[in-house]
């Protein structure tokens, strides 16, 4: 049975209030000062690295105690050089170029009457995570660059990294222009439920979890919802690929960090290529530890564990990976529109004829060619951080940087034009267009 949402209670209502006025006064900031404010958070977060790790090593420790997953406790672990990564991180969303002001359209209506549209923060942002304290940092350094208010909720299994690391943030930002009620922290999963209910002060929800949860969030909310589900990422080794760099991709598709959203969880093998390409993949996933699940077909290969229906709709988010042998190109894409999530997916080949068919047929927010699944992702792709990954097909799609935490405004100016005057046919509409 679903969880009743309950209704905000005044100190929620008072606290999204407060971060709404300050997300609106941040918004008429200029981009020196939301730039300052980012570097004085990275100034406060390397001052409080210590006692961040230790909060962390607190909920390292609860985690074992409690028998947490191992991919939770994978994406829980900030340690000191994850941290300064992090930290590192920040400093480098405060480089990027500022998204509020950009000028997208610009015409002359008629004389002395003029049209723009510009870019604009969307307001303030709910973001609802697991055990990634590191993504409070990597959000926070968005929102602020981006003019917007961020009201949080981590997973409960790293409630001490999180709080520790948002009391550094709203440190640094009392050395700054902007006001540290621009961020906030949600602890307990009433306050969670509740925040479905803050429409009028909370202007996006991205969850970043399961199906299950977006879902969820979507049918018991009337604040629009950025959907970041399932990463049920595909690797397609094509009867054209190069075997040698086909097996590459695939190892660090899989173990380059297997808990993450864009890590491959279903290998599929063209069965031409399959005698020289699967027995010396069985031979290297097993020495790293992959545990294989196949179907009859590269079962006969040496695979000894058989894939049943779930596991193709499975993200392990661990060292387990589905493979299946296909007979051409069709059965591929056929297989991903069945399973796939719309995350991320990719094909190994040389045949560049197979290679357009395939980029232009998969319909999900990553399509790659000969390189790692593992790219999706905010930072490999310049845009300093990400939100979330999309897998929606309204945009923002994909990873969601500072471009995707901003809408526009139209602005016309004019000198006492009316419309009436254009319906009478007294003046006419130049539409003219004008530099941007």
């Amino acid at each position: 049975m679903s969880p009743s949402i309950p209704d905000p209670s005044p100190e929620l209502l008072r606290r999204a209030a407060a971060v709404r006025r300050a997300a609106t006064a941040l918004s008429q900031l200029n981009d020196d000062a939301r730039r300052q404010a980012l570097h004085a958070m990275a100034d406060a977060l390397e001052a409080e690295a210590d006692r961040i790790v230790a909060a962390n090593q607190e909920d390292l420790e609860a985690a074992a105690t409690d028998g947490l997953a191992p991919a939770l406790v994978a994406r829980l672990k900030l340690d000191a050089a994850k941290l300064a990564g992090a930290i590192a991180g920040v400093r480098q969303v405060a480089d990027l170029s500022d998204p509020i002001g950009r000028r997208q359209l610009h015409t002359e209506l008629d004389q002395g009457l003029v049209l723009e549209r510009v870019s604009v923060p969307l307001g303030v942002v709910g973001v609802i995570f697991e055990a990634r304290p590191d993504a409070v940092m990597q959000i926070a350094a968005l929102a602020i660059r981006s003019g917007n208010g961020a009201i949080l909720k981590g997973g409960r299994e790293a409630s001490r990294s999180c709080q520790a690391i948002l009391n550094a943030l709203q440190r640094g930002l009392a050395n700054s222009a902007v006001s540290p009620d621009v961020l906030d922290l949600l602890t307990t999963r009433q306050e969670s439920l509740a925040l479905l209910k803050l429409d009028g002060l909370v202007d996006l929800i991205i969850p970043r979890g399961s199906n299950a949860l977006v879902r969820f969030i979507q049918d018991n909310t009337r604040i629009p919802v950025l959907g970041h589900a399932d990463g049920i990422c595909h690797l397609y080794v094509d009867a054209a690929a190069d075997p040698a760099q086909a097996l590459r991709v695939a190892m660090d598709s899989k173990t380059q960090y297997p808990a993450a959203c864009n890590a491959m969880e279903t290998l599929l093998v063209h069965e031409a290529i399959a005698p020289t390409f699967l027995p010396q993949a069985i031979d290297t996933f097993a020495a790293a530890g992959v545990e294989l699940r196949g179907d009859p077909a590269a079962c006969r290969f040496g695979i000894t564990l058989e894939a049943t229906e779930d596991d193709w709709r499975t993200e392990y988010s661990d060292l387990v990976l589905s493979v299946k042998l296909v007979p051409d190109l069709e059965a591929a894409l056929e297989h991903i529109r069945q399973y796939g999530s719309r995350h991320t997916d990719a094909i190994c080949t040389t045949d560049p004829v197979a290679a357009d068919r395939f980029l232009a047929a998969v319909d999900s927010a990553g399509v790659y060619l000969n390189c790692s699944t593992r790219f999706a992702d905010g930072f490999r792709y310049g845009f300093g951080a990400e939100v979330g990954i999309s897998t929606q097909t309204l945009p923002p799609r994909g990873p969601v940087g500072l471009e995707g935490l901003v809408t526009y405004r139209y602005r016309l100016r004019g000198d006492g034009h009316i419309a009436s005057d254009y319906s009478s046919g007294m003046r006419h509409f130049l539409h003219h267009p004008l530099p941007l």
